[in-house]
């Protein structure tokens, strides 16, 4: 039984993306709890790591799954030029409607209402999607050219941690926007382009 359980990510593909953002969307949520927050084992906000992870197993892992298999088919190649496609295809094809769904998905699962949800991604949105527009690409050309395909949704997933911790830097000035936070002392002085 144990191997069965063991070999259901090899059997569904969509599973290793699952497992792999389900585990590092937390992780990535712990790092901006301890950088930005200065919280400590005591005190992280454990809750706030489970909606993250619920966020990260039920809806990037089959969404991004599904975005790179269908990249896949639409550039085959595996050169560059079709690796620069295919990350600027993402840049304006998922990476809106990505960022958009975290924002307001969050924000729900936070307890606020469908408007406040709304007015979350009106104000953030813009930010996060500028920071993107340089990250995402330079990862997923790489991904795309270098990485096996049966290997680029995990890929993407540990340069996905990075991503979310940001993400939750984005979602904690948007609860605690009186904070200081020392930007430069961990170098993410971003928000400021």
């Amino acid at each position: 039984m144990l191997r069965n359980l063991l070999n259901l990510p090899n059997k569904y593909k969509v599973l290793r993306g699952m497992l792999s953002y389900g585990t590092l969307w937390p992780c990535g949520c712990l790092i901006e709890q301890t950088l930005i927050e200065k919280r400590t084992f005591r005190n992280y906000d454990w809750m706030k790591c489970l909606r993250f992870g619920l966020f990260g197993f039920f809806f990037m892992g089959p969404t991004i799954y599904v975005w790179i298999r269908l990249a896949g088919v639409m550039w085959p190649r595996r050169d560059i030029k079709s690796s620069l496609c295919k990350a600027i295809t993402e840049q304006t094809a998922y990476d809106p409607m990505a960022i958009s769904s975290f924002l307001f998905t969050m924000t729900l699962m936070e307890g606020n209402t469908y408007e406040q949800a709304k007015q979350e991604v009106s104000d953030k949105f813009l930010d996060a999607y500028k920071v993107g527009i340089i990250y995402w690409p330079c990862v997923q050309t790489i991904n795309f050219a270098f990485v096996p395909a049966r290997n680029q949704v995990v890929f993407t997933s540990f340069f996905s941690m990075c991503w979310t911790t940001f993400l939750a830097y984005v979602k904690f000035l948007q609860a605690h926007p009186h904070v200081d936070v020392d930007h430069h002392a961990i170098d993410i002085h971003l928000l400021e382009m």
